[in-house]
């Protein structure tokens, strides 16, 4: 093989090399973001979560089948009581007793408590504050509808103090 055949050679090579690594860029460009889960905040209706049991308190939403850890999709939450508790302290929650006497109160609108201490297999949830744990209710997808039962829970005069978060659960399931 001469010097000019071997130099185009390689030039080919190149140039094919290159190609391939611009048409793989492009598919892992053109990925949509994975879907997030959406969130069962009825607990009169049912949730289809065939992979994962969610403990009476949890704000269940749907995982696919193999996920090992999972968002869901934003909404807004009431935040009805809430407990100073260290990171690590696992103990210290919003008692199942109070979460489900405030669940009575609003049958269509999931109440649930925060619990998380960063084991596998438990849910927590983001946009919360770190060093507390909180009991809420449901509010919905849009502001509008978390406004409407944040007047709802203040007419109760039961939860002092009520306001709005948004927020998000996710499972780590590993």
């Amino acid at each position: 093989m001469n010097k000019r055949t071997l130099i185009s050679s390689v030039l080919v090579c190149l140039m094919l090399t290159g190609a391939a690594a611009d048409v793989a860029a492009a598919q892992r460009a053109r990925r949509p973001p994975p879907k997030k889960g959406t969130v069962c905040g009825d607990p009169t209706l049912p949730c289809k979560t065939d992979n994962v049991m969610f403990e009476p308190y949890n704000l269940p939403f749907r995982i696919p089948a193999r996920a090992v850890i999972w968002e869901s999709e934003s909404f807004y939450a009431v935040i009805l009581q809430s407990v100073r508790a260290a990171e690590d302290d696992c103990e210290k929650f919003v008692p199942e007793d109070v979460r489900q006497a405030a669940q009575t109160l609003f049958p269509h609108n999931k109440v649930f408590t925060d619990r998380a201490c960063g084991e596998p297999g438990q849910t927590y949830y983001t946009g919360t504050q770190p060093g507390a744990r909180f009991m809420a209710v449901y509010g919905g997808r849009t502001r509008a509808e978390a406004n409407a039962l944040l007047a709802r829970v203040k007419a109760t005069g039961k939860f002092a103090g009520a306001n709005l978060r948004r927020m998000s659960i996710a499972f780590n399931g590993t």
